[in-house]
């Protein structure tokens, strides 16, 4: 917490001189538009920190000093969602897309949304609008995101060529195969799903999911040495983690 009130402080000082601009005469206001990207990043630290009522606060004003602005509205509506007010959230959403329909960023952030809000078909159309555009210059993150959209809806053959897709422009990407991971391992299909664990771990670091995934795979195998070993590394790299916790507690779903 101490390192983010730092930033946080950084932040602030940051606005300070964004915000007033020196001339003959001393010092003057900064536009709204400055203003408002000001009180967005304020809105976004404090999100970081938990601090949502703060970031409520600072994000209304950004859109009362620039409604025009479609990362504005964006950022009020994940601080809208977070606070668990659908109707702002997707009020301020579609107006995001709406003033940046041309940006595939915003695409990509609207067609989150509309997955997250059981708007799947629409959602996974955007993600795959957002994949082809030549202005977005990571296609796979945005085929991943339609996977794991379509995924959600339980169409697994999609979300395969989706994850497949997004492995054949960049090959280690590790959130592409954790899901391939996952998928294998629901299927029954323990030992793919092993193959895949000791691809990740050969390119990336460690993450507590891709443990869990690695653990659950050779138990079912009946590798209990192997199984061991990933248990001990969730214990030990990621102590506070969900899965650490969980294997505490003798959940081994």
């Amino acid at each position: 917490m101490k390192s983010a009130t730092l930033k946080l402080v950084a932040a602030i000082l940051g606005i300070c001189l964004a915000a007033c601009a020196h001339n003959n005469s001393g010092f003057k206001k900064a536009s709204p538009q400055v203003q408002a990207a000001t009180n967005m990043q304020l809105a976004i630290e404090y999100m970081k920190l938990g601090q949502l009522a703060n970031a409520r606060d600072f994000i209304e004003r950004a859109l009362s000093e620039d409604p025009s602005n479609p990362d504005v509205q964006m950022t009020a509506g994940l601080v809208y969602e977070r606070l668990l007010d659908p109707q702002r959230a997707e009020r301020a959403y579609a107006a995001g897309y709406r003033l940046g329909k041309g940006d595939p960023n915003i695409q990509n952030t609207y067609a989150g949304f509309l997955c997250r809000t059981g708007k799947a078909v629409a959602g996974e159309k955007l993600f795959a609008e957002v994949a082809r555009s030549p202005l977005y210059q990571t296609p796979e993150v945005a085929l991943v995101n339609a996977g794991v959209c379509v995924r959600g809806t339980g169409d697994i053959v999609d979300a395969e060529r989706y994850f497949n897709r997004a492995l054949a422009i960049r090959p280690n990407m590790p959130e592409a195969l954790l899901q391939l991971g996952n998928i294998a391992f629901d299927r029954g299909d323990a030992a793919q799903a092993r193959e895949v664990v000791l691809r990740y771990l050969a390119v990336n670091p460690s993450t507590p999911e891709l443990l869990w995934l690695g653990f659950r795979a050779e138990r079912k195998l009946g590798d209990a040495t192997a199984a061991a070993g990933y248990a001990r590394r969730v214990q030990t790299e990621f102590p506070n983690s969900e899965q650490a916790q969980m294997m505490r507690s003798g959940i081994n779903r």
